[in-house]
């Protein structure tokens, strides 16, 4: 084979390689918008979710309600609550309403609810006191209680486009959806 067929063959994988890196480049960040809807939807599956609180309490939370609070990047949280302690036959009924910033795990592409605290929490049949005492250990339990529930994790076939696989990046708000940013890897 002539030095120059060889040359023709290497100049042309190059070029290839070249044109290839180049599509790669042209497929730059994206932004994925979920709809609160779907977002909805994730949630109520990991619902109710149940805790022990102090070793006297038994602590439900179920049929959580997301409010996308666009101008700050935050989410709220609306629950129903029940408040069960071990050593009583009562229990209290209630809901609570909380919020958190959003948080992003690139390793696992999951969306987190972070740095969450109570912003209500009225339980019906409980005196004004434990209601306080129960909202302050609420608050102390919103961010361990919810730091392992996502809010969404995103399937590889969301983070794959043209052919390019994308990294997660961060995430912002808009009016009724969560916008995830992505870019290649």
């Amino acid at each position: 084979m002539s030095t120059i067929s060889r040359f023709s063959r290497w100049t042309a994988v190059l070029v290839c390689g070249a044109a290839l890196a180049a599509c790669a480049t042209l497929v730059g960040p994206r932004q994925v918008e979920l709809p609160q809807v779907k977002l909805q939807q994730n949630l109520e599956r990991k619902f109710p979710l149940h805790e022990r609180v102090l070793g006297i309490f038994e602590l439900e939370l179920s049929h959580p309600q997301l409010a996308i609070m666009a101008e700050n990047d935050r989410v709220s949280l609306s629950l129903d609550v029940q408040v069960r302690p071990l050593l009583a036959r009562q229990n209290w009924q209630g809901s609570m309403q909380l919020s958190g910033r959003l948080k992003v795990d690139t390793m696992r592409n999951t969306i987190y609810l972070s740095d969450a605290h109570v912003d209500r929490m009225a339980m019906r049949g409980m005196d004004e006191g434990k209601q306080n005492q129960v909202a302050s250990v609420a608050n102390l339990l919103a961010e361990s209680s919810l730091r392992d529930v996502p809010v969404y994790t995103l399937k590889p076939d969301e983070l794959r486009y043209g052919g390019v696989q994308f990294a997660l990046t961060g995430i912002s708000t808009r009016p009724g959806a969560l916008v995830v940013h992505v870019q290649p890897q």
